[in-house]
């Protein structure tokens, strides 16, 4: 499947923002991935073709994990629970590289 079987207003809204950790930075380094933070009802087709059209990139393939959230939080008397999320790790082929600093420029 490529980015035109989707909707382009549906692709703009799959990824959040890009995960920076430790993780995601070794993850990078060793097997040219990248980590976004995605929707929780993103499919990996629609998620392989976000990347493609926002950053002119060719995909290898993605993985994706889902976060549950931590289950109580206590602020004062008030009592939650942080948010469920999802996160894909996006492998690009050899030689493609993602610059977010030019991308969040656009």
């Amino acid at each position: 499947m490529n980015a035109k079987s989707f909707s382009q207003e549906r692709l703009m809204q799959v990824l959040l923002a890009p995960q920076i950790s430790e993780k995601s930075t070794y993850v990078g380094e060793k097997h040219n991935q990248w980590v976004f933070r995605v929707t929780s009802d993103a499919t990996k087709p629609e998620i392989k073709a976000a990347v493609e059209l926002m950053f002119k990139v060719e995909v290898l393939g993605v993985q994706t994990s889902n976060s549950h959230g931590k289950e109580t939080k206590r602020l004062g008397r008030a009592v939650g629970r942080r948010r469920s999320w999802k996160k894909a790790f996006v492998s690009l082929k050899p030689g493609q590289e993602i610059n977010l600093a030019a991308a969040d420029a656009k």
